[in-house]
């Protein structure tokens, strides 16, 4: 579907390093010019900048901001649309991802776990609204299958993964018919970036519970993101699952 997004412009937070990283290939190989948003991942958003613009020149440009400072979303929307002179679609993909587990629970990982996952993503797709009504854009969450079914020890994570899903339905509501707000939820994709998944018996047991029996790859993500960008005009409220089916079974 090569220059299927041409001459479109999309934001994608925590677009550096891992899915988010897969999402701005896949989106600029179809034509797309990327803002590639991150807090903290400099060298990595750098990297990826002067490859796709050694690819094509002037396609990606990289803005830094914490997404939990939410009175500076309004400045980052205004950067984004003006890299281009506009900006047809927001993927909400910045994420934080730890266990919490009763008794153990504190201020501080509730307010990280639903600001990155939750209140972020809202007041990020609220401050983009109205550039996105201009180009009948659309917005794209990043949820998770155990948004539905929850993962044992990550009390928090799961909340606000489950308040993304219901976020995405909300604003598919109120901002259409302008803006299509679809997400997708994967599944075992990349495993995460903690000392709880190293051990190599309990990554094959889980594995070994997906109906296809293989992980997916970043990329699986970013297809899917990319369909409801490109190929999905009359499809909104929606969150797929890209799991390999392994939510059949949890």
């Amino acid at each position: 579907m090569l220059g299927t997004l041409e001459g479109k412009t999309v934001l994608v937070t925590g677009g550096a390093r891992r899915i988010g990283q897969a999402i701005v290939r896949r989106l600029h190989d179809a034509g797309a010019n990327l803002v590639i948003h991150h807090r903290a991942s400099s060298e990595a958003a750098q990297a990826l900048e002067s490859e796709l613009n050694g690819r094509r020149a002037a396609s990606a440009v990289v803005l830094q901001g914490d997404l939990m400072q939410t009175q500076l979303l309004d400045g980052l929307i205004v950067e984004a649309a003006g890299a281009w002179g506009r900006l047809d679609a927001l993927v909400n993909n910045a994420s934080s991802f730890y266990p919490t587990e009763i008794g153990k629970i504190d201020e501080r990982a509730w307010d990280d776990l639903m600001g990155t996952n939750l209140k972020a993503p809202l007041f990020l797709s609220q401050a983009a609204a109205r550039e996105l009504c201009k180009t009948e854009g659309c917005i794209v969450n990043i949820t998770d299958i155990h948004a539905a079914r929850p993962m044992k020890g990550h009390v928090v994570y799961n909340a606000a993964k489950a308040g993304l899903a219901t976020l995405t339905r909300s604003l598919a509501r109120e901002l259409a018919p302008q803006v299509r707000v679809n997400a997708v939820a994967p599944g075992t994709i990349l495993w995460p970036e903690t000392d709880v998944w190293t051990d190599e018996d309990a990554r094959a047991r889980i594995v070994g519970r997906i109906p296809l029996k293989r992980m997916g790859e970043p990329d699986d993500i970013a297809r899917a993101v990319e369909f409801f960008i490109a190929e999905a005009p009359y499809v909104t409220g929606q969150i797929l699952a890209v799991d390999g089916g392994r939510s059949l079974y949890i």
